[in-house]
């Protein structure tokens, strides 16, 4: 009878995957069926709209209600434009550290949950282990909401959640919530000799950003604070500008690509109306010369953030699993784990092995110790779920 793989096994099959965002997860799904499988553990597939990507839930024990739920993502960030000294998709080993991408996000995590699930599928729970495998998550946890849809009328919703992102194995119990923007502004293109004559879509852009940091400035120094943050308020942040085709045209368009990562005091929605105010105000008085100006800003994603309190049953629980008393605290990454409790109200921390440090970058890895940690908090784990939550 050949031997159940291991932690690591697993995970130089899931490093082989190159599940890029937006890319195909099903050849990593169709290996971690066939593992599921092989072990008689059930699972579920929920699809997305093309077919070329799937979530998957599956459940270990009772097919009941409650338990804990493992989740975790398969899709990774690109390599594009990095340097790596190994080959990003396939692990390699060195001085007790694991590299490839996704080893630290998050498939180190991903293998060891597969791993306990299989030796789980050997014993006697009396509370089910369930897991929740998602797509698209490092573009705004965008797969998990089919699968967090599909459990809201599910029997085997579960009661508790644990999302492996990686934190160190140190227990999380927030996150900042995230909205991504878009502002296009509208100009009126002209020849460049006669620019005076024509609107700057860029200048307008520019202008928007000087609001854009006034607003940041605002929330940095009197807004809401959360010192179990790094960053303990609110951030705006635009990641890419766009716009104008030549040199000698002045530009129509222009688009900006920017964020909201919010602690719970401050409401998004408010900052987002403070903001078309602002872009109001710069194009207001252009519009008699230039009735074409404007700034639309729209909403492109959103995730919630997660606000655990210490005491929730999942933190207990994390503490006797880990055996840590370590004051829990708060990641600056979002996860899907607000989703989890925003929609369906399950107690949600994050815990997983390695540290965000390592990952979205040239050379990712994860330490052996790491994955011995999470290992050993995951049978731990699995010993309670035996005896009943």
């Amino acid at each position: 009878m050949a031997a159940e793989p291991t932690t690591l096994d697993i995970l130089a099959r899931l490093i082989g995957f190159a599940t890029l965002s937006r890319r195909s997860n099903r050849e990593l799904i169709g290996y971690v069926t066939g593992l599921l499988d092989g072990a008689g553990i059930g699972w579920d597939l929920v699809e997305s709209e093309d077919g070329t990507r799937a979530n998957l839930f599956a459940t270990v024990g009772p097919a009941t209600g409650g338990g804990v739920v493992l989740s975790g993502h398969t899709d990774v960030v690109p390599v594009d434009g990095q340097s790596w000294s190994t080959a990003p998709f396939r692990l390699h080993e060195r001085e007790g550290r694991y590299y490839g991408r996704g080893a630290a996000d998050m498939k180190g995590f991903v293998a060891a949950a597969l791993a306990a699930a299989l030796q789980a599928a050997g014993r006697d729970l009396k509370t089910p282990l369930h897991l929740a495998l998602s797509y698209d998550e490092e573009i705004g946890c965008v797969g998990v909401r089919g699968l967090i849809d599909r459990l809201s009328n599910s029997p085997m919703r579960p009661a508790l959640c644990i999302v492996g992102e990686p934190t160190g194995m140190r227990i999380a119990t927030g996150h900042k919530g995230k909205v991504a923007l878009r502002a296009c502004c509208t100009g009126r293109a002209g020849h460049s000799a006669l620019a005076p004559m024509a609107l700057n879509a860029l200048h307008l852009g520019a202008d928007f950003l000087a609001r854009l940091r006034e607003r940041q400035r605002g929330l940095a120094e009197t807004g809401h604070r959360d010192e179990h943050y790094e960053i303990p308020y609110t951030t705006l942040h635009a990641g890419r500008m766009s716009g104008g085709q030549a040199l000698n045209i002045v530009p129509e368009c222009c688009e900006i690509e920017f964020e909201i990562r919010n602690v719970a005091g401050d409401d998004p929605k408010a900052i987002i109306a403070g903001l078309k105010d602002d872009a109001e105000a710069i194009v207001a008085p252009l519009r008699p010369a230039f009735p074409e100006a404007a700034i639309a800003i729209d909403e492109v994603n959103a995730y919630p953030g997660l606000e655990t309190p210490a005491d929730s049953p999942v933190v207990e629980l994390l503490r006797l699993v880990t055996r840590s008393w370590d004051p829990a605290f708060k990641v600056a990454f979002g996860t899907e784990g607000g989703l989890f409790q925003d929609r369906l109200g399950l107690a949600t921390a994050v815990c997983g092995p390695g540290f965000m440090a390592q990952g979205h970058r040239p050379d990712e890895y994860v330490g052996a110790d790491q994955l011995g940690l999470c290992d050993a908090m995951l049978a731990a784990l699995v010993d309670r779920l035996v005896v009943g939550l």
